[in-house]
């Protein structure tokens, strides 16, 4: 189970880590990252969020996805930079995918995103 600490709930939070992170799509997921340096000490954890809509499956199905990305994210949370925003949306093929392709596809994600960025790239 991922940690209370590092949950996102906040709407604001999902907006903001969408549509100004770096983003990387996979097969079954895509990720969007944002590093914030404006964010004081005592915030300075990690927060994930997870997007799983309809289009994945029925709830049951939802809920399972979300379940697993949550237990896979988990895992790399020591590698994301402190304070950033990290936003996980599974897509349609994330619903039948195993449990070693789905991380392989976050694992390949997260990977591009904390490569170093070069000039002009955001």
């Amino acid at each position: 189970m991922l940690p209370s600490g590092n949950r996102m709930r906040r709407r604001d939070e999902f907006t903001l880590a969408v549509r100004r992170g770096r983003r990387a799509g996979r097969p079954t997921v895509v990720v969007h990252l944002l590093r914030r340096d404006d964010v004081p000490d005592d915030e300075a954890e990690p927060l994930v969020g997870f997007i799983v809509a309809r289009t994945v499956g029925n709830a049951v199905v939802r809920n399972r996805a979300r379940r697993r990305l949550r237990h896979l994210v988990r895992d790399h949370l020591h590698r994301l930079p402190r304070g950033s925003l990290l936003v996980v949306r599974a897509n349609p093929a994330a619903g039948a995918a195993r449990n070693d392709d789905l991380a392989a596809d976050l694992e390949s994600a997260l990977d591009r995103l904390l490569r170093p960025t070069s000039k002009g790239r955001r």
